[in-house]
């Protein structure tokens, strides 16, 4: 992979476990050449990851829309800062510059970003791997509600399994970078 796209938080959240995580995969993606594609603010979960890609010299490129510009304080010592029209310009933007996708502690914003890129390779819009770093077990009610959906018929088992989850960002990139779409679910798609 040559670029992934991180979804998190303009908040820091209430542990400075957040911010450490973020900027171990920062490090580990800009150590690997990997760009980061990120929502653009300098502060946050958001801003410790892009600071991290930066000063151990990685290429770090956000999206903002000019609507929070100002509101998430937008980082301007970026690689790259594109400015956009509008959320959903944004979202595709950051999909259209990415290769994979990890979301990170963050809020509904994030939540959202990860359920639509999920979705799109449920639907077969894209093949990229997707997963989340599972910071100090942040995401340990979602993945139960995950795995309850799937367990009531809501979620096929092929397309759970097509999100990966870790807790290590170098054992996350390895899995992404060996992802394959499942055969199940490429069937799926030829049956639309």
């Amino acid at each position: 992979m040559k670029s992934i796209c991180v979804y998190c938080g303009s908040s820091p959240g209430s542990s400075t476990s957040y911010a450490e995580g973020a900027r171990a995969l920062g490090k580990s993606m800009a150590l690997q050449g990997i760009r980061l594609v990120y929502g653009g603010a300098s502060v946050g979960v958001m801003g410790a990851i892009a600071d991290e890609v930066l000063l151990n010299h990685g290429e770090a490129v956000g999206v903002i829309p000019d609507a929070l510009v100002k509101k998430e304080v937008a980082h301007h010592g970026l690689t790259h800062l594109h400015v956009t029209n509008s959320m959903h310009e944004r979202k595709m933007m950051m999909a259209n510059l990415s290769d994979g996708f990890i979301a990170l502690p963050g809020g509904i914003g994030t939540l959202e970003e990860l359920s639509e890129i999920w979705t799109w390779a449920q639907l077969g819009f894209h093949k990229k791997p997707f997963g989340i770093l599972n910071i100090n077990d942040y995401f340990k009610h979602l993945i139960a509600f995950i795995e309850h959906a799937t367990g009531q018929g809501f979620i096929r088992r092929a397309h759970r399994d097509m999100l990966i989850v870790e807790t290590d960002p170098g054992v996350l990139i390895d899995r992404m970078n060996n992802y394959s779409a499942p055969p199940d679910t490429i069937k799926w798609i030829d049956r639309i």
